[in-house]
Formats: C-alpha cells, sequence, structure tokens
C-alpha cells in the first residue's frame, strides 16, 4: 500500500454540489464552472454532467450571466472593457454581444458621466482640453470609446453631468 500522502485524494463533495456551491457564490459562466471544478479534481464526465444538470434546473445560463455581468460591471467599466470580460470568462460571442446590445449609447454615456465625476474627485482643471486628457483618457481606458469619453467630459465641464440621460 503506498504511503497515504502519494495517494490522490477523492473530492470531498460531488461536482454537483460544488457546481451549485459556486453558483451559490457568485454567477459563473459555464466555462468557468468547467475550469473551476476540472482544478478541484473532478473528471470531466462528471463536470459535465454537472453542468448539464444545473442548466436543467435553471441554476446556470451564460445569457443570464452575461445580462447580469453587464449590469454590475457596467458603472465602471465601457463596452470594449465588458466585453473583453465576458469573452475571457468564455462566454460565447453571440451571448455577449446580446448582452452589450442592451448597454445603450445613452446608458453608456449615463455611466461615463458618473464614472468621470468620480474620477474627478476635487479637482478642478484650468481647461477643457486638461479635463478631457486626464479624465477622458481614463475613461477610454476604462473601455469607453472616445466620442462617448468626450461627451462625458464635455457634460462634466459645461456643468450639465446632473442631467446628462443622454
Amino acid at each position: 500500500m503506498p504511503p497515504r500522502s502519494s495517494r490522490p485524494k477523492p473530492p470531498p463533495v460531488g461536482a454537483l454540489s460544488a457546481a451549485v456551491a459556486l453558483q451559490a457564490r457568485r454567477g459563473h459562466s459555464r466555462a468557468e464552472l468547467r475550469r473551476k471544478l476540472g482544478r478541484r479534481g473532478y473528471d470531466e464526465a462528471a463536470v459535465e454532467a454537472a453542468l448539464a444538470r444545473l442548466v436543467e434546473r435553471g441554476l446556470q445560463s451564460d445569457g443570464a450571466f452575461a445580462d447580469a455581468h453587464v449590469r454590475r460591471r457596467s458603472r465602471s467599466l465601457g463596452p470594449l472593457a465588458l466585453s473583453a470580460e465576458l469573452t475571457a470568462r468564455g462566454v460565447d460571442r453571440d451571448l455577449a454581444d446580446r448582452a452589450m446590445a442592451r448597454f445603450t449609447v445613452e446608458r453608456q454615456l449615463a455611466s461615463a458621466v458618473k464614472l468621470a465625476e468620480r474620477l474627478c474627485g476635487n479637482t478642478r482643471y484650468a481647461s477643457y482640453r486638461e479635463l478631457l486628457h486626464a479624465v477622458g483618457a481614463r475613461l477610454m481606458r476604462r473601455g469607453f470609446s472616445m466620442p462617448v469619453a468626450r461627451a462625458a467630459c464635455e457634460a462634466l465641464w459645461n456643468g450639465t453631468s446632473d442631467t446628462a440621460e443622454a
């Protein structure tokens, strides 16, 4: 009999229980669950069976995950960064595009304006150009397009950020 420490340790719970526990903490894409369960030592067949049961029971949906992720993260990220995050989490391109379609330009601008206000804090910029250079660049690094970043900075500079709904 091999020494106790060299024997592979069996997973303490079934793959389905582990998947449910992961989903209870936060929503996961199917690819994330597959990767995490595989890392925990579950064989591929058990992982696929567990994922199928989750979908069957309505506990996992990549579409619902993508929608929730966009809703949650759209306050601090633009569409380019959100799309990249969804891709990195293994969400199918079509599902990601559908979720992103709900993040309209109007919503992007409203999010960008609120984020620009937070990024500015108490800083007062001497010129619009300085504001655009500092805050606009930070908005673009967070995944907002140049036109949206520029419009958010204009709203902030003109003092219309409270009314920037569109």
